[in-house]
């Protein structure tokens, strides 16, 4: 009876898991295609955003291994509040993200040889990945808190490592494409 109502309770989520799968990416995609400048609005590049949320993704991973450290310790308080702020750094990140490509021009690669295949390696994985991670995130997320716990661990268990190469390899694309910013 129990698993049965923990089931429509995650059903209740299911629709917002989906839109929020679909809306996160696509609204990304749409503005970092704008560019507030072209568009004749008088604003500052923000500049200042790449390393911030270069670290951003830095502590992300941290937190997320922290949070994997407590839950196998069976403080399940701690792990949950790691959790939250996990999905607040991440939602932190992309917001700046966005805001940054809003205001400033892309910057080019401008690495040669093999490191520039790596490079483009780890920034085409970490795009498609961080657009995969979303439905991983909420599902987990969702199966923790309606107290699906033992589907919430199947799941976690691919969702931990996807968004932890996600954080790691975002801050991996930063200090490679770092030097050639303007």
């Amino acid at each position: 009876m129990i698993i049965e109502a923990n089931k429509e309770k995650e059903k209740k989520y299911n629709k917002w898991i989906v839109a929020l799968s679909i809306i996160i990416p696509v609204a990304v995609a749409a503005l970092f295609g704008v560019n507030l400048r072209k568009l004749g609005f008088d604003v500052e590049p923000l500049t200042i955003l790449p390393p911030i949320y270069a670290s951003i993704n830095g502590l992300t991973a941290l937190v997320l291994i922290v949070s994997v450290i407590a839950i196998k310790r069976k403080n399940r308080k701690l792990h949950e509040s790691l959790i939250k702020f996990a999905i607040t750094l991440s939602v932190a990140f992309l917001v700046m993200y966005v805001a940054y490509h809003m205001t400033s021009d892309s910057t080019k690669y401008g690495g040669e040889g093999v490191v520039k295949y790596f490079y483009y390696f780890i920034l085409i994985t970490h795009i498609l990945l961080s657009i995969v991670i979303i439905p991983f995130v909420l599902i987990t997320y969702v199966r923790a808190i309606t107290n699906n716990i033992e589907r919430h661990k199947k799941i976690a268990k691919i969702t931990f490592p996807l968004w932890l190469y996600v954080a790691i390899t975002g801050v991996i694309v930063y200090f490679m494409i770092s030097p050639y910013y303007v």
